[in-house]
């Protein structure tokens, strides 16, 4: 859907928008209206035997209990690791900003004001159920989106480097950089109130638990750093990513020895890379001058 917008708002082209691709859109949101489960479970479950609780989900593959919101199930985060409550709030606020680009390529490239009035009206209902549902205490007098909840009233904070995330929703076009509520989840996500984010002689950044622990994620740098207006607080992301060779998950510092590790589980990731190449776009647009320099 995202990729469908950005394409016809650079290019104007009719072409990719034919039946076929229609057909897919309709069966997109379908899919997610199934995965509100409003009226059962659903046609989706996965579960598996395997030493890493991570890696499958409870009851019968459908994962852990949801009161039924308006919200729509993610039962494994980006980084393929299960969640811990099934309502992803980052993957709800991407198919909100998802739904609506979709909408417009609809409406404009197609001509299908009913198709469009559709997606609109699903990102309209969980939009309100992320306004009542997705937020949590900061537990400094202030709100901040939570990371999973259930629908009940739990929910947990964390973030992971993989996108969406909450670090990441402004490049998915799912909030704004200065809204405050978006600054002050971003600004709890990169701090020791998120349990994956790790600081040391190294560089600092999130990670996941999908590797392990004091294990920085190089995507994670390149969101920050995207989300950032500071000269100074960019040059050292950059500086960090050329340390860790972009490298898909990049060791930080043991914590009991304070040293700099050289572990790395992937010499060459494409999807670092990718989204490395979004921030250097974005320089480019927005600090030319900060690419000129060596690093």
């Amino acid at each position: 859907m995202r990729l469908a917008h950005g394409y016809w708002t650079a290019t104007r082209d009719k072409t990719p928008f034919d039946d076929l691709w229609a057909q897919a859109m309709v069966r997109a949101v379908a899919t997610f209206r199934e995965q509100q489960r409003k009226d059962g479970k659903g046609p989706y479950h996965f579960q598996r035997l395997n030493v890493s609780p991570t890696e499958t989900l409870m009851f019968e593959g459908y994962g852990a209990p949801t009161r039924k919101v308006g919200l729509i199930h993610s039962m494994f985060r980006p980084s393929d690791d299960a969640c811990l409550y099934p309502f992803l709030i980052p993957s709800n606020l991407f198919a909100v900003s998802a739904l609506r680009m979709l909408a417009t390529v609809q409406r404009e490239a197609r001509g299908d004001t009913a198709g469009a009035a559709d997606s609109e009206a699903l990102a309209t209902e969980v939009e309100a159920a992320l306004r009542a549902h997705g937020r949590m205490p900061d537990g400094q007098g202030g709100e901040v989106w939570a990371c999973e909840v259930d629908g009940f009233g739990n929910a947990i904070f964390m973030d992971d480097a993989n996108v969406p995330s909450l670090s990441g929703l402004p490049l998915l076009g799912a909030a704004d950089r200065a809204d405050p509520l978006f600054r002050r989840t971003a600004a709890l996500a990169w701090s020791d109130r998120n349990p994956y984010f790790f600081a040391g002689k190294a560089a600092q950044g999130i990670g996941g638990p999908h590797i392990g622990l004091d294990m920085i994620w190089p995507m994670s740098i390149v969101t920050h750093a995207m989300n950032s207006d500071d000269d100074a607080v960019i040059r050292q992301c950059l500086t960090w990513l050329k340390t860790t060779r972009m490298a898909a998950r990049a060791a930080c510092t043991n914590p009991s020895t304070r040293m700099i590790s050289t572990k790395f589980t992937r010499s060459w990731f494409a999807w670092a890379n990718g989204l490395f190449g979004e921030l250097i776009l974005d320089l480019e647009r927005r600090k030319p001058g900060l690419l000129a320099a060596r690093y």
